[in-house]
């Protein structure tokens, strides 16, 4: 690994490479908040969602976070993710999966953290991960990584450029995140179980001619003659995304042809990322669905708009998360979807409410591209950092 800067090891840069406490979570208040891998989410802690803990005084001590520690993920999906503590409260300890590092004065945290976020670290981390059989990381393998290590001064200047740029990517992430929020503050306000509207199952709003049904079988491979097919991974933002659609052969598709679309259907995941929620449009217009999607055939673009946004509400997301069957993935069958309640409100109303909900959702798509483009940005700055060309 080469890097513009002088390198030294971990090792020569911290005060201690340790493991934290052994101890069971609990929501009584012992004075030890204790930080586990699951609390550590989107690069930040809700330290008022992080439990408490309960061990011997001497463990605690040693197990204390200071402002400028650094934890990292031992093992699982998030092996190497690492998370730099800022202010934590008082008495807050970390979990025996995490592996805390605590800098020295000659190397500044925040620096650091980022180096912990750049290619240069993910590649070094992969080579020692690689034939484990839990693909985990240690304190000996990470007291070993090579860490490029430019003057104080210029640590200083590399974090601070890195920091205004996360700080405004977060901003960014944070835009679509209040966006989610209004969408459905705004339902409940429009529509919640207080105003004694009527309810109607889902199924009821499919025209008597038409069914709420799955799509193809057997895709099979990529047939460049074929009918597009519209797998899961197409459902994105509300839409059928058009950029990795697949083919699926004529014949194949012939066999499934209540599944074509006609372009007004609420199409819904089914298998794995349960749950997403696109509308089909014009543009869909004789493509097929796959086996992990359902169709639901709704024709008033009104009613059809509306029922898609409240199928979008947390209600509804939650009520999805509840009826869940896992064999080998989480699936959702079309029964469960029939008996979704569905509330009716006057035809103003629900029109006013697809009005709000598309202009959110403009909102929050203008704000996920430049968070797409923030997110490369950053990226390229990482790069420049630490290959000695800022």
């Amino acid at each position: 690994m080469s890097f513009a800067f002088p390198t030294k090891r971990l090792a020569e840069l911290t005060r201690a490479i340790d493991y934290g406490v052994t101890a069971s979570a609990s929501p009584d208040d012992t004075g030890a908040k204790f930080l586990r891998i699951t609390d550590i989410q989107n690069g930040s802690v809700d330290w008022k969602s992080v439990p408490f803990c309960s061990a011997p005084e001497a463990k605690l001590r040693s197990a204390r976070l200071d402002d400028g520690d650094i934890v990292f993920a031992r093992t699982g999906a998030t092996t190497g993710k690492s998370f730099l503590i800022r202010r934590p409260p008082d008495g807050a300890v970390f979990a025996s999966y995490l592996i805390r590092v605590k800098p020295t004065e000659s190397i500044d945290p925040s620096y650091l953290s980022h180096f912990f976020q750049s290619p240069g670290y993910w590649s070094q981390i992969e080579k020692r991960t690689q034939g484990a059989a839990q693909g985990g990381v240690n304190a000996t393998s990470l007291s070993e990584l090579e860490i490029p290590l430019p003057p104080l001064d210029e640590q200083r200047r590399i974090a601070a450029i890195l920091d205004k740029a996360d700080a405004l990517r977060r901003k960014r992430r944070r835009v679509i995140e209040i966006g989610e929020c209004l969408s459905s503050s705004a339902f409940r306000e429009m529509f919640g179980r207080s105003l004694g509207l009527p309810e109607v199952s889902l199924a009821e709003l499919i025209d008597p001619d038409d069914k709420i049904n799955y799509g193809v079988v057997q895709p099979g491979d990529n047939d460049p003659d074929g009918v597009f097919l519209v797998r899961v991974s197409d459902l994105q933002n509300g839409k059928v995304s058009h950029a990795q659609l697949r083919k699926v052969a004529c014949e194949v598709s012939n066999k499934h042809r209540r599944s074509l679309l006609l372009g007004y259907e609420i199409l819904i995941s089914c298998v794995g990322s349960t749950g997403g929620i696109a509308v089909a449009t014009e543009a869909e217009k004789g493509f097929n669905i796959a086996r992990a999607v359902a169709r639901v055939p709704i024709k008033d673009r009104v009613l059809r708009d509306y029922v898609a946004e409240y199928l979008r509400s947390s209600s509804v997301q939650e009520y999805f998360r509840k009826e869940l069957r896992t064999v080998s993935q989480p699936t959702l069958n079309i029964k469960q979807i029939s008996e979704t309640r569905i509330p009716l409100a006057p035809i103003a109303r629900m029109q006013a409410f697809v009005q709000q909900a598309e202009t959110i959702r403009g909102l929050q798509e203008d704000a996920a591209a430049a968070a797409t483009r923030q997110d490369a940005l950053f990226k390229s700055l990482q790069q420049r950092a630490f290959s000695g060309r800022f």
